[in-house]
Formats: structure tokens, sequence, C-alpha cells
């Protein structure tokens, strides 16, 4: 049996934070896990930039809302759901997620949460766990399911190292330039091809 494990932003919708940055004019918040590997540490450098700018929740939560998924993303989506299980593992948070996931049909979705303040600052965030990533993906090939993984950044990596098979979708060409071993898609129909040839 054939579980899908996708990434989220950059695989299925844009990046929330970089929509921070075009709308904030901080190209500071244009850092991604394309360009830090390390979650924590990546974290840490958007919380210090917001509070420097004095950003909060309702910033943030406003870039998020004005997101659409990406060209084809929905129908893709659905598409693999008629094939196989299909389970979104992300670096996101739900309190930023939601509508997004309402676009595409509330698909099952295992991310992090923020801490807010009262204030409206974002105090904190809390992992689900520590390689939220290889942990899922070794849960679901516990309960006897094969897996096949996409993501787009280092952040996935882990994913796509522990899945019976991993797939590079659109990503930066550093992180092709590390790990050259994944093939790439580089866009949904090619995506399910080569899904399909493995389910």
């Amino acid at each position: 049996m054939k579980i899908a494990c996708l990434d989220f932003e950059g695989v299925l919708v844009p990046e929330i934070w970089v929509n921070l940055a075009h709308q904030t004019d901080i190209d500071e918040l244009k850092v991604t896990t394309r360009d830090i590997s390390d979650y924590d540490e990546l974290m840490c450098y958007r919380l210090d930039v917001m509070k420097k700018y004095g950003l909060g929740y309702n910033e943030l939560n406003m870039a998020a809302n004005e997101l659409q998924p990406l060209d084809g993303a929905v129908e893709f989506l659905n598409w693999l759901r008629e094939h196989c299980q299909v389970a979104i593992i992300s670096d996101t948070f739900y309190e930023l997620a939601g509508p997004l996931l309402k676009t595409l049909g509330y698909p099952m979705t295992l991310c992090h949460r923020l801490e807010i303040g009262a204030d409206g600052k974002i105090d904190d965030y809390c992992l689900r766990q520590k390689d939220p990533k290889r942990h899922s993906v070794k849960a679901f090939q516990n309960l006897n399911y094969e897996v096949i993984a996409a993501g787009d950044s280092y952040n996935d990596i882990s994913m796509l190292e522990q899945a019976e098979q991993g797939i590079f979708f659109k990503p930066a060409e550093k992180v092709v330039k590390d790990y050259p071993e994944y093939p790439i898609a580089n866009n949904y129909t090619e995506l399910s091809e080569m899904i399909m040839a493995l389910i």
C-alpha cells in the first residue's frame, strides 16, 4: 500500500514568508529553507527580523490569507487522492495554513504551532517533534505503507531519504547540486507521471 507525503510551501502553495517580505518590503524575510537548512536556525532568524521591524502575527496571517495554491495544485492533489493516500508533512504552522488547506480540500496535514502573545506578537514556535518529516515517514512505514515523498528544499531531505522513493519538485539549483541523487519533477504533469509509475 502506498502513501504520498508532500511538502506544503513550494510544492502546493507559495512561500508564506516570502509573501510577507513582498508585502513589507523587508528583503531579510525572503530567506527560506532553500537558503538555511537548519529549521530552528531559520525560525530564530525570522522571529528576530519580525521583532526588529515590529511585525506580529496579524501581518504574517494577512500574508498567508492573500495566497492561493500554485496553479494546478488543486487538480494535482485531487488526482493524487484518487490513486493513493496523501499526507501533507510541512514545517509551516497550523495558525497560518488554515485558509490554504481549505482551498485544497483539507488534506491530512502534519505541521507545527506558533505561540502568540496577548499583544499579537509571536513569542515563540513549537515544533511537533525533532526531525518531524523523517519521523512521519517512519510512522507510516511502521503501518506497512510504502512512502513516496516529494519536496523542494533542504528541510525535505530527511523525508526523501527515509521514503522508499523521493522526488524533488521544482527545487533550487543549490539543493539539486547538494543532493543530485533525487529525480526532479519540473511541473505537476511530470510529478504525476513519476508517481503513477511508482504506484
